[in-house]
């Protein structure tokens, strides 16, 4: 017999079988998760969740470096200890300040506003004055009016949808997060409507979206509203943009202080 030390799984090593390896079926059990929904991973079929990587991983009881490499082939970034990165590095603070006139705010993984551009603070979408949870976007999402942004019913319901989903792999991330665990918490306390959504388990990736600024001097602008991880650190980046040229553009410049002229 060999004396190279049997990988261990979650599996019974000693049982016979004519092809060697783990079952679909015995994976799926393992992790809770459907055996036709590993068979569609297989296939590059959609992309697994935050939790379903670690329940896969545990299944398989695979090492913390093969865990964090299939975290990044799947485009996750691994739980980490400790509290969400809240440093906002020098190379995003030269993204904010070239994006110029295009409004952008940077949060931490768990939707705090740590830093933003003078054209988001132009526009009046945060106050210098707030802190704390009056920062986080999440919190304001689904607790109280978000100030000068509105959106449509249906794009309200998936925006609200893709936060939670967000917050939820945040949250395996950094399971010693006592300020994320918190939030979580209250949130489910005060929103029926956040706490049916993180029951749910519905996994909502963040899709188009367009959101509505209620301006006092320019009038109401529909802009753009992307937003972008920066991986190094696991920031988001929120930006706003209109079409080149359309009047809601020249309504954003108005913001800015230019003038635009639409030809």
């Amino acid at each position: 017999m060999s004396g190279r030390p049997r990988r261990r799984t979650g599996f019974d090593p000693s049982t016979r079988r004519r092809t060697p390896g783990v079952r679909r079926d015995e994976l799926a059990a393992a992790a809770g998760v459907s055996a036709e929904y590993i068979k569609r991973i297989e296939q590059g079929q959609g992309r697994p969740s935050a939790g379903v990587l670690y329940a896969l991983a545990r299944a398989l009881r695979l090492s913390r470096p093969e865990y964090e490499y299939l975290c990044s082939l799947a485009g996750h970034v691994p739980p980490g200890a400790g509290r969400s990165p809240r440093q906002v590095g020098p190379g995003t603070r030269r993204l904010l300040d070239r994006l110029g006139d295009t409004p952008v705010c940077v949060s931490d993984a768990a939707w705090t506003v740590l830093a933003w551009n003078t054209a988001w603070e132009k526009l009046g979408c945060v106050s210098i004055d707030s802190h704390g949870r009056d920062r986080n976007m999440a919190w304001r999402a689904f607790t109280r009016d978000q100030g000068r942004t509105t959106r449509t019913s249906e794009r309200e319901v998936r925006f609200q949808s893709s936060i939670v989903t967000d917050l939820r792999a945040t949250a395996l991330r950094y399971p010693d997060d006592d300020w994320l665990r918190d939030l979580v918490a209250d949130l489910q306390a005060v929103s029926e409507t956040f706490a049916s959504i993180w029951q749910a388990h519905v996994d909502t990736r963040y899709q188009d979206d367009q959101v509505t600024i209620r301006h006092p001097d320019a009038g109401d602008i529909t802009v753009d509203c992307d937003i972008m991880t920066i991986h190094e650190g696991d920031l988001r980046a929120v930006v706003f943009t209109a079409e080149t040229g359309s009047a809601d553009a020249a309504r954003l410049a108005v913001t800015q202080g230019r003038h635009f002229d639409r030809g």
